[in-house]
């Protein structure tokens, strides 16, 4: 059997080596792309992030990866600021976005404090594959100011509960992305990582 390959973005601001160990560890050989043109033999993409949404898209736009990612066609799994830059765009630092997920960034508010750092449960609101085996309940680990505010309810796949309640999960399509980190997450992350190299794999047979 041909091995899953995914490609991780290294736009210069993601946790890499812990998303590849963990890529690795469900199946799936892990390349880091640069450029664009090294996405071309993936099966699958996963787009990092953490810290600024501005810097972190405008690393994207000097990499030349903006318009790459809109255009392409294969699964793209978005982890914690990589999930913000599927919307259309962000408050933090008047960020633009790739337009993946219609919808907008904004700061939490009604919240404890700020930034959103530990482990919180969700609550799973739709029957995805990327969540297949993780029940309601399961605690992931976050660690943000900022979270994704989508156009279309039926998008949300999951939320959880911090002072107030805000999606932590959504999807359209071939993009979809995950607020919480769950290369740090546990048994429970290894498991949506695993999901998500499923998906890669089912499309890549499809294709």
């Amino acid at each position: 059997m041909t091995p899953l390959r995914l490609a991780l973005v290294d736009h210069g601001a993601g946790n890499l080596v812990s998303i590849g160990r963990g890529l690795e560890s469900v199946g799936a050989t892990i390349s880091t792309a640069t450029h664009p043109d090294q996405l071309a033999m993936a099966d699958g993409i996963v787009l990092p992030g953490v810290g600024s949404a501005g810097a972190t898209f405008d690393r994207l736009q000097a990499g030349d990866f903006v318009e790459a990612l809109r255009d392409d066609t294969r699964p793209l799994l978005g982890i914690c600021v990589g999930l913000q830059l599927l919307f259309d765009g962000s408050e933090e630092g008047a960020a633009g976005g790739l337009g993946l997920i219609p919808g907008s960034v904004e700061r939490l508010s009604g919240t404890p404090r700020l930034p959103h750092i530990g482990w919180n449960d969700i609550t799973i609101t739709g029957n995805d594959p990327l969540f297949a085996g993780i029940d309601t309940g399961e605690v992931f680990y976050f660690v943000h100011s900022y979270a994704p505010v989508p156009t279309d309810s039926g998008s949300v796949l999951a939320t959880t509960s911090y002072g107030r309640e805000f999606a932590v999960a959504a999807r359209s399509g071939r993009a979809v992305g995950v607020q919480f980190h769950p290369e740090r997450s546990g048994a429970a992350g290894l498991r949506l990582l695993g999901n998500f190299a499923a998906e890669c794999r089912e499309a890549r047979r499809a294709a």
